[in-house]
């Protein structure tokens, strides 16, 4: 049996830290920003790295009409439906969730918590601004990608 002097094992699981720390920050770079602009309030979110996500971020940017749905999320649909590919078959969304509803074709940001959703992939979530979407009626939203460069002297 080969022992593994302490030395060994601290610089190893210092090594493991490293590479795990690395991946990190290069998901997190991956990771695209975006705002959401309805009249004069802005919603920032952070879409995830997966071939819908991807599809979506293609057709920024986009203005849409968000009408409510169930008084739980505000939907529209998209101009053009998104690839299910390597997607769910359900999810259960919370509260700033941005999803695609595979079925309709339309994109549905939730506002309130909802159950388990057959044929909803998650896109993305929303950092801040939730509330402005908690309104009546339909609102027109503009979305957009975040300048990359801007993100990062936020940082």
């Amino acid at each position: 049996m080969m022992m593994i002097s302490r030395k060994t094992l601290i610089w190893f699981s210092g090594l493991v830290f490293l590479m795990n720390w690395s991946a990190l920050s290069m998901a997190e770079e991956r990771a695209m920003k975006i705002s959401i602009t309805l009249g004069n309030k802005v919603i920032q979110a952070t879409l995830l790295d997966n071939p819908t996500a991807r599809e979506f971020i293609s057709q920024l940017p986009l203005t849409l009409t968000l009408t409510d749905y169930n008084s739980t999320e505000k939907i529209s649909d998209l101009p053009k439906k998104l690839t299910k590919k390597d997607a769910p078959a359900a999810i259960d969304p919370s509260i700033g969730d941005i999803t695609y509803y595979a079925p309709w074709g339309n994109l549905a940001i939730f506002y309130r918590d909802f159950g388990h959703s057959p044929g909803l992939i998650k896109l993305g979530t929303i950092n801040s601004g939730i509330e402005a979407l908690s309104v009546p009626g339909p609102i027109k939203a503009t979305i957009s990608l975040v300048n990359p460069e801007s993100t990062n002297q936020e940082r």
